[in-house]
Formats: structure tokens, sequence, C-alpha cells
């Protein structure tokens, strides 16, 4: 019997656009690349501002599922504690780069896959695509999500 669990239709669906191993992989290094280069962009503007992000997203993992909620509080924190020692002038021209990078490998994952990206039909798969990548890691450690 399928799973009628939001988190769970929603992975579904956002796996349905990411089958292809390369555009997998490229993935599993983009997207948590992007999401530390954006609250880069965010503590640039102000830390609380990126804090804030953090804060609303994790609201929305808890309401899908508290485990993911969890990896995303400890992914989320470590990365806020890095650009916290970082030197500020670095930041916003680093994660900047590395932000636009980033997107480039997804689109091109996207051209290898031959399915456009997730987030254009619903823009919550913007925030689903994070927990996709951490369900590989929860998946290998055998934890349920």
């Amino acid at each position: 019997m399928p799973s009628t669990r939001t988190i769970d239709v929603l992975l579904e669906q956002y796996s349905a656009s990411h089958l292809h191993p390369t555009n997998e992989w490229i993935h599993i290094i983009c997207v948590p690349t992007i999401v530390f280069t954006l609250l880069g962009l965010l503590w640039s503007v102000h830390p609380i501002v990126a804090i804030s992000v953090v804060v609303a997203s994790l609201a929305y993992y808890f309401k899908l599922s508290r485990p993911f909620a969890l990896g995303m509080l400890l992914m989320a924190g470590s990365m806020l504690a890095i650009l916290a020692v970082l030197p500020p002038a670095e930041i916003l021209p680093v994660s900047l780069g590395v932000f636009v990078l980033a997107w480039v490998g997804q689109f091109i994952g996207h051209k290898i896959e031959g399915k456009k990206p997730s987030f254009f039909d619903d823009l919550r798969f913007l925030l689903i695509g994070p927990l996709f990548v951490l369900g590989f890691l929860y998946r290998r450690l055998r934890l349920a999500y």
C-alpha cells in the first residue's frame, strides 16, 4: 500500500526528475552547496536574516518529518556556525560565485536527466531538494524519516 504521508509523496514526485545517477550525484554535491551559499548571501545582509530563514524552514520540515527536521537542524546549524567564523568580507563574494556555479551544475544535471527541475512546477521543491539529499544519508545509515 503506497504511503500517504506528505513527505513521501513530495519525495516521490521530486525523485521522478532525479533518476539518472549522474544527476543524483550532482544534486548530492550542489544542493548542500546551494543551501550553504544561500545562507551566506542572507548572512551578508544580516545574520538574523539567515537565522530567520533557517527557523522558518525548520518549522516547515518539522511538519513534514521530525527526523528530517532534526537532520536539517544539524546541517543548517553547522552551516551557520561556519559562517559565523568566516571573515565577513569574504562571505558575500564567495557565496555569490559558488551559488551561481552550483546552480549551473544543477541545470547541467537536469540536461543530462532530460527533465526540467521540479521547482518549475512547484516552488516547494526548493525546500524538498535538501531532504532528497538528506534521504540518501538516512537510507545509508538506515534511519527512518
